[in-house]
């Protein structure tokens, strides 16, 4: 990903030790202490913009980063961007783009006598024929992918992604409903803010969500997790799930390494753990993430063809360990508040 190709983003200390994705010239402000945080950032303010939670555009000269570093005290936070990265294709020669396959039989159509819901944060789904007759599907409005988010005619580059983890989950909890809310776009792209505020909204609707999965994360230049984001984990009733990313690092990468996540990392085949996955003692678990094959949807000239991709990262291991723990709660043998019970298991 570079800066030029995605207009608002900077890369802060490229190439160093604290590396990471940011909205350029934002901070993130709970909106209960705006006043407070308004009289001491007053100087660097361009405008403020409130909603969920508040987000604070400064000057063009202000360095988003130095500013929060220098202010410990005031609840501010940079707005760090998520990305979904796949593998790499020199490592394992799909990686970084779905590679068309045949379309395997669809799943088994399942409904489990006690609803087991899981919730996708990602770029939508489409109406895949493994979906489409499925009890849940659409439940919650639409939520197609967007495919061609610049208009520029061809694919973006994670365009099919919601749609092909909503088939990994489908092919290992069948009987599992499954709820969907885009965060992402189809360029794989996400923030703190648009996180927090999903999860915030999800709550508030109402409905049990028993496992969250977010096929997504970054790095952040003090290695903690952003606060905007933390506040709303914390929040959080459900079992959550995510990616370890595909950074190849021990480096903590956010939302997984969270206490209250599982952080998921990504096995090759022959089970040994992925070149290209996130490691260390904050990754809890590992999945195969390399190779995976599951329902697609790609852009043609004229209009969209649903059929099956093999595709390879974290982002496709983290699925299907939310499968496995929704078929433990739908078979009575995993507590839901209890997400540390999962820890060093493999979902093979």
């Amino acid at each position: 990903m570079h800066t030029h190709a995605h207009a608002g983003l900077h890369l802060h200390d490229p190439g160093g030790p604290t590396e990471s994705w940011i909205r350029r010239g934002e901070l993130l402000v709970d909106r209960s202490a705006l006043p407070r945080v308004e009289a001491a950032l007053g100087r660097w303010i361009d405008r403020v913009e409130v909603s969920s939670h508040a987000v604070m555009r400064l000057r063009s000269d202000a360095d988003p980063v130095r500013v929060a570093a220098d202010h410990p005290d005031l609840p501010v936070s940079v707005n760090h961007v998520h990305t979904v990265m796949v593998g790499s294709p020199i490592l394992h020669g799909t990686g970084a783009t779905p590679v068309p396959v045949p379309l395997p039989p669809a799943p088994p159509v399942e409904v489990w006598d006690e609803p087991v819901t899981v919730l996708i944060l990602d770029t939508g789904v489409d109406p895949h024929p493994w979906f489409v007759d499925r009890h849940w599907f659409g439940e919650w409005g639409p939520r197609q992918e967007i495919l061609d988010l610049d208009g520029d005619g061809v694919a973006d580059q994670q365009a099919g992604h919601g749609t092909f983890v909503t088939g990994v989950v489908l092919q290992h909890a069948p009987g599992a409903t499954i709820r969907h809310h885009r965060v992402l776009t189809s360029h794989g792209l996400t923030d703190d803010r648009t996180v927090a505020s999903a999860l915030r909204r999800v709550r508030e609707h109402g409905e049990r969500i028993d496992v969250v999965v977010m096929t997504f994360g970054c790095h952040t230049p003090d290695d903690q997790c952003p606060p905007v984001l933390a506040r709303e984990l914390d929040a959080c009733e459900s079992v959550v799930v995510a990616a370890a990313g595909n950074t190849a690092t021990t480096r903590p990468f956010w939302p997984a390494a969270h206490p209250k996540v599982v952080a998921v990392g990504a096995t090759t085949p022959d089970g040994d753990p992925a070149p290209f996955s996130g490691r260390g003692p904050w990754v809890d678990t590992t999945a195969p993430g390399v190779d995976i094959v599951s329902s697609h949807v790609r852009l043609t000239p004229t209009s969209r063809t649903y059929g099956a991709a093999r595709w390879s990262g974290t982002s496709f291991a983290a699925p299907r360990v939310a499968a496995t723990l929704a078929t433990e709660i739908h078979n009575g043998r995993f507590p839901g508040s209890h997400v540390r019970g999962v820890r060093g298991a493999d979902s093979r």
